[in-house]
């Protein structure tokens, strides 16, 4: 039998735990070792050990605790985060995550989902080695800004901003705003429209 996929399980409702659990039980495509977490202080303290393959977490539930910061902890950089989605929850947010699981997804969803990202394959993942933060550089970029205004609007250093940009070359091997425009439509960190509005607002 091939090693479980190790999943952490992170929700503060024991119910929204409990029904995903029962999902993840039922299914048969995949191995799976789930452990439940009900706080953000138990998560920090178990990534390092738990080691997770996949996390599954309620993005209201890390309260400012970014998802690079989780995979720093986790000593695992292709951690594959989940959000778990019980409210309304601003789509810049969601753009960060692997992918997104609703409490209305039918179990048949929910399996195809998780199924999908474990064994996606290793070429189409690049995107997704990508921090948070270097997906808003990417937005920036394409927005025609200037390294200094990049860091203004983001709250970083120029020196930061040079680092991230340097580090989305070597990631996905783009190294040009047209390259990083396709790359960011095709990869829905941007929508088709905002890219007219972002060249229309620079040809003004």
């Amino acid at each position: 039998m091939s090693a479980p996929v190790k999943i952490t399980l992170a929700d503060p409702s024991v119910i929204i735990r409990n029904g995903m659990l029962s999902i993840l039980r039922r299914q048969n495509t995949l191995h799976v070792e789930v452990f439940e977490v009900n706080d953000v202080e138990q998560l920090k303290n178990s990534l390092g050990w738990q080691k997770p393959d996949v996390l599954m977490v309620n993005p209201s539930f890390l309260d400012g605790f970014s998802l690079q910061q989780i995979k720093k902890d986790a000593g695992n950089d292709q951690l594959r985060c989940i959000a778990l989605q019980s409210a309304l929850t601003d789509n810049s947010t969601l753009k960060a995550y692997d992918e997104v699981i609703s409490i209305y997804d039918s179990a048949d969803q929910i399996r195809e989902k998780l199924t999908k990202i474990i064994h996606e394959p290793e070429e189409d993942r690049r995107h997704e080695s990508l921090s948070g933060r270097e997906k808003e550089v990417i937005v920036c970029v394409i927005k025609g800004m200037t390294n200094k205004q990049i860091a203004d609007e983001l709250r970083l250093s120029a020196h930061t901003v040079i680092t991230h940009r340097r580090n989305i070359s070597a990631k996905l091997q783009i190294h040009s705003t047209a390259g990083l425009t396709i790359y960011a439509i095709v990869n829905k960190l941007v929508e088709l429209d905002e890219v007219k509005n972002f060249v229309a607002d620079t040809e003004q």
